[in-house]
């Protein structure tokens, strides 16, 4: 939340929680005295039900409304609001709330008094009184007047006025938070009839009937909801496996993971850490202000900070405050950080990576979540393997093994695609630029294979420093190599063309293995003859632009002298 609405919201609750009061008391004087150990008995019920909120979707509901319906039938809104606010904050207490959320105190203490005041206006419309009333239709039906307007109240302000205004959050109206507003409604709505008829017939030892099973039924539905998230968190996990497992490269594993796990697991900061070597750990992905960083260089040692423990141990850890953890050495995370997980990737008994998810907020993970995300990681080493063994796989059948270059069966189908591109608004040009070393033999015999080979590996790396991103380079076959530029017309292809040459002929090469001086270094010169195409002029199909870069090669450029540029010419 942002600094000025805080001001505002603040400033506000200090003008409107002394006046609401003061004019719940004028307008609707409460029924107090005589029954002031009654009202003290239903406030610790209410306190103690406090102590058992539930979670649905980050909200927590506490089942001390159901109480408060018996105690502003009995005692009028007055003495409602002020039981309300005293369990309200027992639950923000129980919740942690500490000084980093302190808002939320002003931010749910206006919006329950709001609702107070409206729920006994709707009640005081409907002909309702306080007090000892018959059981009648009529009187039903102003308790089901001001139990659902609090219902809807208490939603509208949620949804509409809170989450939207304070924190950015637009949601439907008729969500399932709304549901679930009803149906606890439904639930706790008979517990609050039950308790205000009991206590008019037995007094305050209604308080003690009622409160003990609804204080039961509160922790059985604490359970059920703790069981439900995690059956929920379970199906979750299993998707977000099959999903990891689906992707072929490790970039993808590594964004789906940390992406789907955040978005299941709240968290303000995560990281993913790669082992480097036995001393050294490496942050390859992190998650901050919402955004995945891909490119990161922070590194660590693997006796610092949470990351080294973990390493060290082999073993996931949880803290729930910033006290647990403080003490370790330097950390990546931020000043601000209270709780986190951090949990080993391990492989084959070897820890190979570390995921680390953190919040700002105390107590923000339990051993559930601890246990979820020691479950992905298992996925997520499987899926990193498999990645590895893909790309390997793909690199060996894709790449020249000496260069590194792309191969001829990976251009040939790089050139069929991008053929088909042609005059449309992705692709108007493609150029193909076929070069081959002159006397190529004559450097072998003289200096020896191994040099040669040298050669053929530092000339693939001055062409793909030389090309960049504007096109492809691969190794043909031998001493050939191709060049293939999409959106590059005839001029542009020749340009870079004559630069390939320069390049290649202006710069020795200089080779470690010359058969006839062992030990000593020697430079060599070298040049390339080199013919190119551009399609769609000179070309009816993919083939036919090899075919005519080669010719123009051999024959415009070979013949004609070597160490030469030729375009073919029909």
């Amino acid at each position: 939340m942002e600094k000025n609405l805080k001001v505002v919201l603040w400033v506000s609750w200090a003008a409107l929680f002394p006046f609401t009061l003061f004019a719940a008391y004028y307008f609707w004087p409460p029924m107090i005295t005589g029954n002031e150990w009654d009202i003290a008995a239903f406030l610790i019920l209410m306190c103690i039900v406090s102590v058992f909120p539930i979670i649905v979707n980050d909200t927590p509901v506490f089942f001390a409304q159901g109480i408060s319906i018996s105690v502003f039938l009995l005692f009028g809104p007055f003495v409602e609001m002020i039981l309300m606010q005293i369990a309200l904050t027992v639950l923000l207490i129980k919740l942690r709330v500490g000084m980093k959320s302190i808002f939320r105190y002003p931010t749910n203490s206006l919006m329950f008094l709001v609702v107070s005041v409206i729920g006994a206006g709707a009640y005081y419309m409907a002909g309702g009184t306080h007090g000892n009333n018959d059981f009648t239709s009529a009187f039903l039906a102003q308790i089901l007047v001001y139990s659902f307007s609090i219902c809807l109240a208490n939603h509208f302000f949620l949804q509409l006025v809170i989450r939207r205004f304070f924190y950015k959050r637009c949601e439907k109206f008729f969500s399932k938070d709304f549901l679930w507003e009803i149906c606890t409604t439904l639930m706790f709505l008979p517990v609050g009839i039950i308790l205000y008829l009991l206590y008019v017939d037995l007094g305050l030892a209604a308080v003690l009937y009622v409160g003990v099973p609804f204080v039961g039924i509160s922790f059985i539905l604490i359970l059920l909801s703790n069981s439900q998230r995690l059956n929920t968190y379970l199906r979750q996990a299993s998707e977000i496996g099959h999903q990891l497992t689906e992707r072929l490269e490790v970039k993808e594993v590594l964004n789906v993971y940390i992406e789907k796990l955040t978005s299941m697991i709240s968290a303000d900061y995560a990281y993913i850490i790669d082992v480097v070597d036995e001393y050294e750990l490496k942050v390859i992905r992190k998650l901050e202000d919402g955004q995945i960083i891909n490119n990161t260089e922070e590194k660590l040692s693997v006796h610092q900070g949470i990351s080294g423990l973990v390493y060290a141990k082999k073993k996931s850890v949880l803290y729930r405050k910033r006290q647990h953890w403080a003490k370790l050495e330097k950390t990546l995370l931020p000043e601000s950080i209270e709780s986190m997980i951090a949990v080993p990737i391990v492989r084959n008994q070897k820890v190979v990576g570390i995921v680390v998810l953190a919040s700002d907020k105390k107590r923000s993970y339990d051993n559930s979540q601890l246990m979820i995300v020691d479950l992905l990681t298992a996925y997520l080493g499987v899926a990193i393997d498999n990645a590895r063994s893909y790309e390997e796989t793909k690199k060996q059948s894709e790449r020249c093994a000496l260069t590194g270059l792309y191969n001829y069966r990976y251009m040939e189908k790089l050139l069929e695609s991008e053929y088909l591109k042609l005059n449309t608004i992705h692709l108007n040009h493609l150029s193909l630029i076929l070069l081959d070393i002159d006397h190529f033999k004559k450097v072998n015999d003289t200096y020896g294979h191994q040099a040669g080979n040298e050669i053929l590996i530092a000339l693939a790396e001055r062409l793909v420093k030389f090309i960049g991103d504007r096109g492809t380079v691969a190794r043909y076959g031998g001493e050939e190599f191709v060049v293939l530029l999409p959106n590059v017309d005839k001029m542009a292809s020749f340009a870079v063309a004559e630069g390939i040459r320069q390049t290649i002929a202006n710069r020795t090469f200089i080779i470690e293995q010359d058969i006839q001086n062992i030990g000593k270094r020697q430079s060599v010169t070298i040049t390339a003859s080199i013919g190119y195409a551009t399609a769609p002029y000179d070309a009816d199909g993919p083939l036919d632009l090899i075919r005519h870069a080669d010719r123009a090669m051999y024959i415009g450029a070979k013949q004609a002298g070597r160490n030469k540029v030729a375009e073919y010419v029909k």
